[in-house]
């Protein structure tokens, strides 16, 4: 199953997977926008979701993702590389845009991720459903149990800093503060190691 993902994953372009990726995202917005609807009595209880004037967005998440990050790099030059394979497709995605269209593609992620697993999933289903299904959705770790265990944990906590903080603009902030900076991480290494 591992070198079927692989096969297709290689056949296609750099472009073709962020391609692929967008179309993604946009079909995880839609999944919030028709579960959402069905799941919140109204729009107004939806938007209680999103605290715009709290410092807690920059303070907890923007801290809590610089310190993901910071452990992410420290593991990452202690262990085995073999640890961190994904097969390739996160150095395929980041190597080649710009930094701006790097946060533009990080934006999205947050966004479109947080709205459903936190915003829709966890506040009616609970964190331990919300965490599963945002691990098995990121199908390629599956086949990496290191990854797998780590976007796990990962997931268990931004869910709980939006449980802890009822705001989820601070796991979008965080979950684009992590994806952004080791996104630019890798273009860096991937430019240095050319």
């Amino acid at each position: 199953m591992k070198d079927k993902y692989s096969d297709i994953v290689n056949e296609l372009s750099d472009r073709e997977l962020l391609f692929h990726l967008y179309v993604t995202q946009i079909l995880l917005l839609v999944i919030s926008i028709i579960a959402g609807w069905f799941l919140f009595d109204t729009f107004e209880d939806f938007s209680k979701l999103f605290i715009w004037d709290d410092l807690n967005i920059f303070l907890i998440g923007g801290v809590a993702g610089v310190i993901v990050v910071l452990l992410d790099v420290f593991l990452m030059r202690i262990l085995p590389q073999k640890y961190y394979d994904d097969g390739g497709l996160n150095n395929r995605i980041f190597r080649s845009p710009s930094v701006l269209h790097i946060a533009f593609i990080t934006f999205i992620v947050a966004i479109s991720e947080e709205v459903l697993f936190r915003g829709v999933i966890q506040t009616n289903y609970g964190l331990v459903v919300s965490s599963l299904i945002f691990a098995l959705v990121h199908y390629r770790y599956l086949f990496n149990w290191f990854l797998f265990l780590n976007v796990v944990l990962l997931s268990f906590f931004i869910g709980f800093i939006y449980y802890f903080t009822g705001n989820l603009l601070v796991t979008i902030f965080m979950h684009f503060i992590i994806d952004f900076l080791l996104g630019v991480s890798i273009k860096y290494r991937t430019q240095y190691n050319r």
